[in-house]
C-alpha cells in the first residue's frame, strides 16, 4: 500500500499579494462606474493596473525562482571596472 501523499505547500506571501491585485484591478473600475465615472476612465484605470499587476508578477517570479545567494544576475561590464580608482602609491 502506498504511503500518504506529500503536503501541499501552503501559498505563500506572493500567492498572497497577486490574489488582492486581482481583487483590486477588478473592484477599481466596478467602483468608478457605481460612481460619476466615465466608462472610458473606469477602462483606462483598469488597463493601468492590470499592467502594473503583471509587471509585478514577473518580477515576483524572478526574485522567487533565484537561488538565495545566486549574486548579481549579470556580471560588471569590464568598460565599469576601468573608471574604479586605484590606490595612490
Amino acid at each position: 500500500m502506498p504511503g500518504p501523499p506529500p503536503p501541499v505547500p501552503a501559498p505563500g506571501p506572493t500567492a498572497a499579494g497577486m490574489r488582492w491585485a486581482v481583487f483590486t484591478t477588478l473592484a477599481v473600475p466596478i467602483a468608478l462606474l457605481t460612481g460619476t465615472a466615465a466608462l472610458a476612465g473606469a477602462t483606462g484605470a483598469a488597463l493601468g493596473l492590470m499592467a502594473v499587476a503583471a509587471g509585478c508578477r514577473i518580477l515576483l517570479r524572478r526574485t522567487t525562482r533565484r537561488p538565495a545567494g545566486a549574486g548579481p544576475a549579470r556580471r560588471p561590464s569590464p568598460i565599469r571596472a576601468s573608471y574604479r580608482r586605484t590606490p595612490e602609491s
